[in-house]
């Protein structure tokens, strides 16, 4: 007999909101992806002879994006500053400090 088909995120839950099913479920479509939907994504199809399941990995990858977005400074002589640099990504992104383009 044709199989049911289920859908379960390893450790997690789908994606709510944003999980679809196309193709008599065969289809998992998740819209508008975030780096919280990496993970493991197991495919179960069951019948009343037996299941089988595959595993599906799924890494998200994102380009640098600012965590805390940097700010101008306008100090007087003698004052401190700080300056503030936050971003993330997937890889993560290495931050280089440069003072009128040179390294420092």
């Amino acid at each position: 007999p044709t199989p049911v088909i289920r859908w379960i995120k390893e450790g997690g839950e789908l994606p709510a909101n944003r999980t679809f099913f196309e193709n008599f479920k065969k289809t998992l479509k998740i819209i508008d992806v975030s780096e919280a939907d990496s993970g493991n994504y197991k495919c179960i199809a069951r019948n009343m002879l037996g299941s089988v399941h595959h595993v599906i990995s799924v890494t998200v990858k994102a380009a640098p994006y600012w965590i805390t977005a940097p700010r101008n400074l306008v100090l007087s002589p003698g004052e401190d500053g700080t300056l503030i640099c936050r971003a993330n990504g997937n890889p993560k992104p290495s931050i280089s400090w440069l003072a009128n383009g040179v390294p420092i």
